[in-house]
């Protein structure tokens, strides 16, 4: 799949002296704090490189000053990188005037923010109309996307209210609804729900993933929180001190962590629900038929289902369960000591 977003070596160095001092941590593999000692310059972003795929939830997480929401500045062009590259859609956005800069944030990119941002002087229906607006979208126009808008984020009847008046998560779907309403090829989305209560926070995290598969929209999603992004991404990076440390499925983080910060980091996340059938299965090579025992009588699971669902389908029959792929064809099979090997496994970690 084309990538839609690459960021290729970016570094982000707040100072005055900043070029000297990238010079000094390239070449003389200065530290972090000599840098601030020696350039008053403190390194925000770190040599970070990755690709967005088309349509994917791309999650990038770490704990707070890991550099995350700087990172995602960058895309829009709100901040400048001292050095590297950063494309969307091949096109360099570091080359971009004032006016072509100013398209690719009305038009293509719409931004999510952990603070609301909603204009109290204005209704719902005209925060979320604001873009268009901005747009030169005439205002009978704008306010008809304003409202079906509204329908998608389920805030029916809520138009003529204004932001003192909605709740903490309503005000944020308004947020995202604002951001949708220009019909934006990307979101940048930094801790949108993190301000919320975790009962609120996990609702907009489920109306959010049903909404990306439906929209469809590509989209880089910020978060601290690692259950967040092993529940929304696709992949996710996870950043320390500037630098991205590791990127991969959350299947992928969780089994097999780069190093001791990641695997701390995946220690609380319950692997039932991100470990598949195909991880854990056997090959068909090793399956014996008995007399009397088809294989026709086994439960069958997808290659994709999770290890929650294997476990409920597993306790049916006291028999393996068939693995199938897409095609529906018998691609392996686990055991209930497969089963519980990877529950174990995982709290071994």
């Amino acid at each position: 799949m084309e990538s839609a977003i690459q960021i290729q070596n970016v570094w982000k160095i707040f100072g005055n002296t900043s070029k000297e001092a990238l010079d000094a941590i390239q070449n003389k593999k200065i530290s972090k704090q000599e840098a601030l000692e020696r350039f008053n310059s403190v390194i925000g972003v770190s040599d970070v490189s990755f690709n967005v795929k088309k349509g994917e939830i791309f999650c990038v997480m770490g704990l707070s000053g890991s550099g995350k929401s700087t990172l995602v500045r960058h895309i829009n062009r709100l901040l400048e990188p001292t050095s590297g590259k950063v494309l969307i859609n091949n096109q360099d956005v570091m080359q971009l005037d004032k006016e072509n800069l100013g398209e690719l944030r009305n038009k293509k990119i719409g931004m999510v923010f952990q603070n609301f941002a909603l204009m109290p002087h204005r209704s719902v229906l005209d925060n979320i109309a604001m873009p268009l607006e901005i747009r030169g979208v005439s205002k009978n126009d704008r306010l008809d996307v304003a409202n079906n808008i509204l329908n998608v984020v389920e805030l029916q009847g809520w138009g003529n209210k204004y932001a003192h008046e909605l709740s903490g998560g309503m005000q944020q779907r308004v947020g995202l609804a604002r951001a949708l309403a220009a019909d934006p090829e990307f979101l940048l989305m930094d801790e949108p729900f993190s301000a919320l209560d975790p009962l609120i926070r996990r609702q907009l995290q489920t109306e959010f993933i049903k909404l990306s598969k439906q929209m469809k929209k590509t989209t880089v999603f910020i978060t601290h929180d690692l259950d967040e992004a092993v529940r929304v991404g696709h992949r996710v990076a996870i950043m320390r001190d500037g630098a991205v440390v590791q990127i991969g499925t959350p299947e992928e983080i969780v089994v097999n962590p780069a190093d001791e910060y990641v695997a701390d980091f995946v220690k609380g996340i319950s692997r039932l629900k991100v470990i598949q059938a195909k991880t854990i299965m056997q090959s068909m090579d090793n399956y014996i038929i008995s007399a009397g025992n088809p294989v026709t009588e086994n439960e069958r699971v997808n290659e994709n289902d999770l290890l929650s669902e294997l476990i409920e389908t597993s306790v049916l029959k006291d028999k393996p369960i068939i693995v199938v792929n897409n095609e529906n064809m018998e691609i392996g099979f686990i055991t209930q000591s497969d089963l519980l090997k990877a529950v174990i496994e995982g709290n071994d970690n």
